[in-house]
């Protein structure tokens, strides 16, 4: 990395660190009250007088420097910008009476990617580094006109296509539970804060399960609405216009309400390109009596013993409460990965790879970049050999589809997508006729820094959801225990129709990256799942859900178990 590079980075994260030391000390007894609420808390007690936005502020303020002190959670920092604010909307209230907006003086954070007026955008690009954005995205407008005070952006892995949260210009975040391994990606910043009390709502973004996957390793909630829902408009990426798979912006919190929240807040919401749907929120009145489906394999490869538990405890709960819970198999994920591979890859990942510069690689991307770069021989040849000696046909189909594409090509996977999301509606919505559906949320807890590498594929569990566009709700559910999560012949890889490769890297011998003893304590969660367009009816599953596992140590103030 070149002089000018280092440059650049050095003076990046000597601003951060400079701005971050305008925050008082963390003091419990001052701070605890606004800190053990949640957002939709917050808002009741500035309106009846109790709390005004400012104090609320500087708890949260100290608390997302003590949280970016311990995961390295953060890139653009907006305490003093925050605190105006905060003074500016107290002093309304005071001379009103009146909160601003639903969102009145709740701190409130936003993934990298949203731009914020007289702030980087850089998504971990050093060549992105000190060109401020001239206009807020949408949905930051729309908070601020809410009555919401940003207080930080959070960290991204680099392209924002991989699950682990590392990038030349900002550096690795880790699990706010464990160092030693990730927080998940790519909205991985705002999941570790979350996790640590440092924000009081976050704003993130999904393509293959970057929502979902952070909220489950570190241990909040999340919501991925349809599509069409909320608009992105504003925001930054690094394939701009690539419509194949798109990109979902939804909320990260402590809790279903807050999920709810925000929900209410936004949804029927315009933004200047009219391309979400002018749908308020709706209200939804369940039956007494649910019918869900439920699967701990989705045919790619096994869920770890901790996620498998997580999906089998959220079942048991729900059948307690007297909800109808069906064990159903599929075939269908692995057609979707194979298509997600093949759309994704179409150019090469070129462009992605485009705005990398003088930036080296990270290793997160190794896997999920290969292939387009093998020459077509070599990708045969290893596709074969993964088939014949390792009898994994599973990879070595993914593999094949890893290169680049013509354009009829293109539009041929294009056409399959649009199949498979047919044939997924049919099977799943009309012949089992279930309400939602409990799914792991990936086939482990999380993974130690660098395993993304090897194991992107295991993303496979979210992306369905992305392909088939349903709306997806994230709940904790657990930590991983191992008394209760050890390893047994069930989990011999390939043994049950899982991927040899995949399976054997994740689960055999002394090696294996599912390690329940090194893993202890690391949450678990799983999705709640719907049928596109039925957002609110997952909202409310949510808290139907979240009511039957009953009290966890989830929510705001859990981060006192650290």
């Amino acid at each position: 990395m070149g002089n000018r590079n280092q440059h650049v980075i050095t003076s990046k994260r000597a601003l951060r660190e400079k701005a971050l030391s305008s925050a008082s000390p963390y003091v419990s007894e001052q701070h605890d009250l606004y800190l053990n609420a949640n957002a939709t808390d917050i808002v009741d007690r500035i309106a009846k007088g109790e709390w005004t936005a400012s104090k609320v502020l500087e708890a949260y303020i100290a608390r997302a420097a003590v949280a970016q002190a311990a995961t390295n959670c953060l890139t653009e920092v907006l305490f003093e910008e925050a605190r105006k604010e905060a003074w500016a909307i107290d002093k309304e209230f005071a001379t009103t009476g009146l909160l601003r907006g639903p969102l009145h003086g709740v701190p409130v954070s936003f993934k990298d990617q949203y731009s914020i007026t007289g702030y980087d955008s850089t998504i971990g690009f050093t060549q992105w580094a000190n060109k401020p954005r001239e206009k807020d995205a949408f949905l930051v407008s729309r908070f601020r006109a809410a009555g919401a005070i940003i207080i930080v952006k959070t960290n991204v892995p680099q392209t924002m296509f991989a699950f682990e949260c590392c990038n030349p210009l900002w550096g690795c975040t880790t699990n706010p539970w464990n160092n030693n391994y990730t927080c998940g990606g790519s909205s991985g910043g705002e999941a570790a804060l979350l996790a640590l009390g440092g924000s009081a709502l976050g704003i993130g973004s999904d393509i293959g399960g970057s929502l979902r996957i952070p909220a489950s390793y570190c241990g909040i909630y999340s919501f991925k609405p349809v599509y069409e829902r909320v608009s992105g408009y504003g925001c930054v990426g690094p394939n701009p216009g690539y419509e194949a798979v798109r990109t979902s912006f939804g909320p990260m919190a402590r809790s279903v309400q807050d999920c709810e929240l925000f929900c209410r807040t936004i949804f029927g919401q315009q933004d200047p390109s009219n391309q979400t749907a002018p749908l308020p929120y709706r209200e939804v009145l369940l039956p007494t009596k649910l019918r869900f489906g439920y699967y701990t394999y989705d045919g790619v490869v096994r869920a770890s013993p901790a996620n498998k538990r997580a999906v089998l405890e959220t079942v048991d709960a729900l059948r307690k409460q007297g909800h109808e819970c069906i064990e159903f198999r599929t075939s269908l994920p692995l057609e979707v990965m194979k298509v997600f591979v093949g759309l994704a890859t179409a150019d090469g990942y070129e462009r992605i790879l485009s705005h990398l510069g003088p930036d080296p690689k990270e290793s997160s991307m190794f896997l999920s970049t290969i292939g387009p770069k093998l020459p077509g021989f070599v990708r045969n040849f290893v596709s074969w050999a993964a088939e014949t000696f390792l009898n994994d046909s599973m990879f070595a189909s993914v593999l094949r589809l890893a290169r680049k594409k013509t354009v009829g090509e293109y539009i041929e996977l294009a056409d399959k997508r649009n199949k498979l999301i047919a044939a997924w509606n049919n099977e799943i919505w009309e012949e089992y006729n279930f309400d939602g559906i409990i799914a792991p949320v990936q086939a482990l807890p999380t993974l130690p820094h660098g395993g993304c590498a090897y194991l992107s594929p295991i993303a496979c569990a979210t992306i369905l959801y992305n392909i088939v566009d349903s709306p997806v709700g994230t709940i904790p559910v657990t930590r991983v225990d191992p008394a209760k999560d050890g390893l047994t012949e069930e989990w011999t890889p390939g043994a049950g129709g899982g991927s040899p490769i995949l399976e054997s890297r994740m689960y055999k011998g002394t090696e294996a990256i599912y390690n329940p003893g090194a893993m202890k304590g690391i949450p678990v969660g799983v999705q709640i799942v719907g049928k596109r367009w039925e957002d609110e009816k997952v909202i409310a599953m949510m808290h139907v859900v979240d009511a039957a596992l009953g009290p966890r140590d989830f929510g705001p103030g859990s981060w006192r178990a650290r």
